[in-house]
């Protein structure tokens, strides 16, 4: 069933809401649901199962955790030991760290039992909390199967489940694990199911575990924001850092995230800016919890100024004012190039997209530029200009001297959602998903032992 709403809702306050996330909405200054909310949020407050395609940065996150913090609060009672009502199933830590913290906000008035559990941290915490009981429980699929298996939580009591981001654990290899943890959900529950891509195995997994879902769709996933500013810029590789501290010189740039493939590449460019005097961290994979936390939150209040990130932080990573995404390594998978560039123009702001573009690199850009359907813009007047690159490539070309900083915009209604040498020969591109280890390897973004599988 397809959402067919009958007149479009544009304010909170026309939404069902009670009163407690009515104040918690307004004293965030949230006036206006995004589209992805304004659909979803009626039929889930109606207990229906629900599909939702929408990219990272719609507000997604809202449209199932108001909802979900109205149901818990309208009905409640205690959850029992080690028992959950709400599971939110997320496929990276820094993704379950913002989804607790949006619950926190959002039901700030409800006195609702809630956790974040995932691993790469002591599980005594969360255990500890697990058996008090919990009305929300955000986990990564590794751990919660730990923490399943070892006796610690039940699921059989569950009144909704959420799989966020479904598409994303494909790509990194759960979805034996999302099998498992299904295998011990009761039949009688609410289930919604969010994804930027519909691939089949997913579209087979919709089909097996929701009932008679509402479908609400926001932008197709091969699109990038309108207020999204794209740029491409050709440069050998050797030259790249170089080209970075260039394009940093420019003081607009305020709060920018850069992307690499590796995380060896993003600690060295990291330390490379460090040298120059501009503020850089770098987070991936091979960082503690801890560390990676503290690189959010610098980057979150302003100490830093640049984040060099991996693929792991393509999506999950919600923070206001990002100016600029930076693609210091263009990705091979193209879709993640619009989950990375997707970091910057949220909620209906506008932001620069840059990426350069070497020589191994250009089957990359067609394949982007074939998904997204239209040609990236590219600047020539930058002083590292690989024109033997270019040259084999045809350009759309920006007017020169176009200034690298975010279109002026007048502030809208604040919405809930809320960086010459000879070409080498080019390896043929393996077709399994892109991560922060390298090109392709499989990811493991939860960290921690498991008792099977792998990291979550």
């Amino acid at each position: 069933m397809t959402s067919n709403s009958k007149a479009p809702i544009t304010t909170f306050h026309a939404l069902d809401l009670i009163e407690p996330i009515q104040r918690a909405l307004k004293g965030e200054g949230y006036t206006t649901p995004t589209p992805i909310q304004a659909k979803a949020i009626p039929h889930l407050l109606n207990g229906s199962d629900l599909l939702g395609l929408a990219q990272t940065g719609t507000g997604k996150t809202a449209a199932f955790a108001l909802p979900i913090l109205q149901h818990l609060a309208v009905d409640r009672h205690p959850a029992g030991p080690r028992a959950v009502r709400a599971l939110v199933l997320t496929p990276t830590r820094e993704l379950a760290v913002q989804i607790g913290e949006s619950f926190r906000v959002y039901g700030k008035h409800l006195s609702l039992e809630r956790a974040v559990i995932f691993g790469g941290v002591g599980q005594t915490p969360q255990v500890q909390a697990l058996a008090r009981g919990l009305d929300i429980l955000v986990a990564t699929p590794g751990r919660l199967l730990d923490l399943l298996g070892q006796g610690h939580l039940r699921l059989d009591k569950l009144e909704i489940f959420v799989l966020d981001e479904a598409d994303r654990m494909l790509d990194m290899g759960f979805i034996n694990d999302i099998k498992k943890i299904l295998s011990v959900l009761p039949k009688e529950r609410q289930t919604v199911l969010f994804s930027a891509t519909m691939p089949t195995e997913i579209a087979r997994l919709s089909d097996q575990i929701l009932t008679d879902p509402i479908k609400v769709a926001v932008a197709a996933t091969s699109t990038t924001a309108d207020g999204i500013d794209q740029r491409i810029l050709f440069v050998e590789r050797q030259d790249k850092r170089a080209l970075l501290a260039e394009i940093l010189k420019d003081d607009t740039i305020s709060r920018a995230i850069v992307f690499t493939c590796t995380k060896h590449g993003a600690n060295r460019v990291a330390e490379q800016l460090e040298r120059i005097e501009i503020k850089a961290e770098a987070i991936h994979g091979n960082k503690s919890q801890n560390a990676r936390q503290r690189a959010l939150e610098n980057f979150k209040k302003g100490r830093t100024r640049v984040l060099v990130a991996t693929d792991i932080a393509a999506r999950g990573i919600d923070i206001e004012g990002i100016t600029h995404v930076i693609n210091y390594d263009l990705p091979n998978v193209p879709e993640s190039y619009v989950h990375r560039i997707g970091r910057t123009a949220r909620a209906g702001t506008t932001g620069v997209a840059i990426s350069f573009c070497d020589h191994e690199e250009r089957a990359y850009l067609r394949d982007i530029e074939k998904l997204i359907q239209k040609r990236v813009p590219v600047v020539h007047d930058h002083p590292f200009r690989a024109a033997s690159i270019s040259a084999v490539i045809p350009e759309k070309v920006t007017p020169m001297h176009k200034p690298i900083q975010p279109k002026a915009d007048a502030t809208p209604a604040r919405s809930s959602t809320a960086k010459p040498a000879a070409p080498r020969a080019q390896a043929a591109r393996p077709a399994t998903p892109a991560n922060d280890t390298g090109r392709r390897p499989a990811a493991q973004p939860d960290g921690g032992a498991r008792k099977s599988g792998g990291k979550h």
